[in-house]
């Protein structure tokens, strides 16, 4: 009997730790630089992480630690942001002014934070100044655990893909023109993964696809535009997106506006070759377009020099996104569908009407949201006591009837 009761407590003792056992940890140490970049065609100076630009992706589950060491080699200060992130009790990690000190030039900080209830396709990017129109961002994945299935078979393999509008003037220069009053210029060019699709290099290839199906996980990263991006003669099945699964439609091509990802599943099903994926602007007179080679591992011959044909028009766009439907049969980060939770249910108490404006303040463009800046108030556990009282959801009128001068 009592070899049966210290097995028991043994087991106990057992489960007790392996319940209190943090989750994993991922360590990265990252160094910020300048370097020459020539996404265009043109050497310009752009900004490095660990030499790289793009920076390197962040592969991590559900509920990872994450730390990162942040080496500040420019000569002025910078915050890196996780955007989509959520952050929770942990703002003080989000890496945007406000909720952040910039880390000053020649010093370091370590960002450590958790990727909690999350799964799905984010980035990161520079949030000071304008560094995110010289480089500094980069993917960021949040794979589910094993544990908790996804409504798709592992595909073959998987690729971030990153997509913007980008400038050949330098962020300084960006940087001095909206300080002057005046608006940004259309870009030059756009990216995908750092490159254009012009000059030396342009036929090898971005991406690699195997038999079967290859996910690609596309983000704008870009500054202004829009993008709509499509690949060559094949169909995009979306599987994802803002870290839900979604109803599996197909779809030609997609718009992603700045600051979204869509995760896709692309069959290799066709004749084994080159083919082209295109990033194109969206809403803007003039089309700016990027090109990259998609090769079969198998495949023989270059691409067909006839590119698919972009859409037309915002109300193509939004007729688009009215189709996008969370999967509510499908566990998201915990084993329980994404439809648990009945927002019909909710009982709506105030419904408050947000209106973005701009305004001229002195030399400088002034941006408000619904009559307040857009600054965002420091977290109150880090702000130094001041005579103005914290700001209240009742300081919000439900439909702003005056606009800040």
């Amino acid at each position: 009997m009592m070899g049966g009761g210290l097995a028991i407590m043994t087991a106990l003792m057992c489960l007790s730790m392996v319940a209190q056992a943090e989750d994993p940890y991922l360590f990265f140490t990252w160094n910020v630089t300048y370097g020459t970049i020539s996404p265009l065609g043109v050497p310009q100076k752009g900004i490095l992480i660990n030499g790289q630009f793009p920076g390197p992706n962040i592969n991590s589950t559900t509920t990872n630690n994450i730390v990162i060491n942040v080496f500040n080699n420019l000569d002025e200060p910078f915050l890196i942001t996780w955007s989509g992130i959520q952050h929770r009790k942990n703002s003080w990690q989000d890496g945007t002014l406000g909720t952040m000190c910039p880390i000053a030039p020649g010093t370091n900080y370590t960002y450590h934070f958790q990727v909690k209830d999350q799964i799905g396709s984010y980035f990161y990017c520079p949030t000071t100044s304008t560094h995110r129109a010289a480089g500094g961002f980069g993917g960021l994945r949040v794979n589910s655990r094993l544990l908790i299935p996804v409504p798709y078979a592992d595909p073959e393999d998987d690729y971030t893909v990153l997509i913007g509008d980008w400038y050949a003037k330098s962020h300084t220069q960006l940087k001095s023109f909206l300080d002057s009053g005046r608006s940004l210029a259309r870009p030059d060019g756009v990216l995908i993964n750092g490159k254009s699709g012009k000059g030396k290099g342009k036929n090898e290839p971005l991406f690699t696809m195997k038999p079967g199906k290859t996910k690609y996980r596309i983000c704008n990263v870009g500054i202004t535009n829009s993008l709509n991006f499509r690949i060559q003669g094949h169909p995009m099945k979306l599987v994802e997106m803002e870290g839900s699964h979604a109803v599996q439609n197909n779809y030609d091509s997609l718009d992603v506006h700045v600051g979204q990802c869509y995760s896709v599943l692309v069959t290799a099903d066709q004749e084994p070759k080159d083919y082209y994926v295109v990033a194109s602007t969206r809403f803007t007179k003039q089309v700016l377009t990027a090109t990259g080679v998609i090769r079969y591992t198998n495949g023989k011959g270059p691409a067909s020099p006839e590119l698919p044909p972009a859409p037309e028009g915002w109300m193509w766009s939004l007729n688009q996104f009215r189709t996008f439907r969370w999967n509510l049969t499908a566990s998201a980060a915990r084993p329980n569908p994404q439809g648990s939770y009945h927002y019909g249910e909710i009982n709506i108490t105030r419904t408050i009407k947000l209106v973005n404006s701009v305004h001229r303040a002195g030399r400088k463009l002034s941006y408000a949201s619904t009559a307040f800046p857009t600054s965002t108030p420091p977290p109150l556990s880090s702000s130094p006591s001041t005579s103005r009282p914290p700001r209240r959801s009742s300081s919000i009128t439900s439909s702003p009837t005056s606009l800040p001068p």
